[in-house]
């Protein structure tokens, strides 16, 4: 028994000795993390932070698009966007109520002098057509035809190469950035909207009010252009993206966002990704004219 004994004690020290000389199974590693592809406009690192933006209702959708695509490469971002008028958009801005406000006509010297502090930035440019009914059969008008018939000269249709029927005008209410440029490029300082036009509030309500009520007739911004209202030739150029950046087309206004100082932080990154390429793209992808 002793001789067995042993015999097992030296096996055990043979085994012993074989196994720390050969390997053992290979150990899981952890695989190297590939690199990811840098986004196309990069933003500093943890951008987070809220904007506020009140203005013009014809910025308003552009703008709601433009947060939509910046919030999606910053989900900490909260960008809060109203309407109210280019007024308000002045005025938003230059009290400070709101981090940027939004304008859809030239910015006036009296407004600059009032916030001396406003800084303008042109995001955008927006032709603003003439619509009718469709069942309007005029498809083109001078500019002074125009003026005439916001103004209350030209009452019928028949007056204008049209049907004898009698003219529905349809406008912006004043405040409206819209109305201000319309004013400024057609009506001129001498005529003005006749009293008898049907107000709105929005671009949206001007063209459901043209495209259900016959023989009228209203302006709208580019962006707001489908099938369920006509767009009028202008002095024969149509209302169209091509016409209006080649200066062809005759009424064309900026989009304008201000703030009240130069902006820092997260509203200076949403501004320059607005006026970055990929911004830029977004804003013609929309229908108005891109600035860079």
């Amino acid at each position: 028994m002793r001789i067995v004994y042993v015999s097992l004690v030296s096996l055990a020290l043979v085994l012993a000795l074989l196994a720390a000389q050969c390997p053992g199974p290979a150990q899981p590693t952890t695989a190297p993390a590939q690199p990811t592809a840098a986004p196309a406009n990069p933003t500093p690192a943890g951008l987070s932070g809220r904007i506020s933006v009140a203005g013009s209702t014809t910025v308003q959708p552009l703008a709601e698009k433009l947060a939509k695509a910046f919030q999606a490469q910053n989900p900490n971002v909260q960008i809060d966007i109203q309407g109210g008028g280019s007024s308000v958009g002045v005025k938003s801005a230059g009290e400070g109520t709101a981090n940027i406000g939004t304008v859809s006509r030239e910015v006036t010297k009296e407004e600059l002098q009032k916030y001396a502090d406003l800084k303008v930035f042109i995001i955008a440019q927006d032709g603003i057509a003439i619509v009718t009914h469709p069942g309007v059969p005029v498809s083109n008008l001078t500019k002074s035809q125009v003026r005439d018939i916001f103004a209350g000269k030209i009452t019928n249709w028949k007056d204008v190469g049209g049907p004898d029927k009698p003219i529905v005008v349809v406008s912006r209410e004043e405040g409206s950035g819209t109305r201000g440029a319309f004013e400024e490029l057609v009506m001129g300082k001498d005529a003005v909207i006749f009293d008898k036009a049907i107000l709105q509030a929005s671009n949206g309500a001007v063209r459901t009010t043209v495209s259900t009520t016959p023989n009228s007739v209203g302006y709208l911004s580019f962006g707001y252009l489908d099938r369920s209202v006509k767009a009028l030739s202008i002095e024969g150029v149509e209302a169209t993206e091509a016409n209006a950046a080649s200066g062809k087309y005759p009424v064309v206004r900026p989009l304008i966002m201000l703030t009240k100082g130069e902006p820092t932080g997260v509203v200076k990154a949403w501004l320059d990704y607005i006026l970055s390429a990929e911004g830029q793209a977004l804003v013609s992808k929309e229908g108005y004219v891109k600035v860079k």
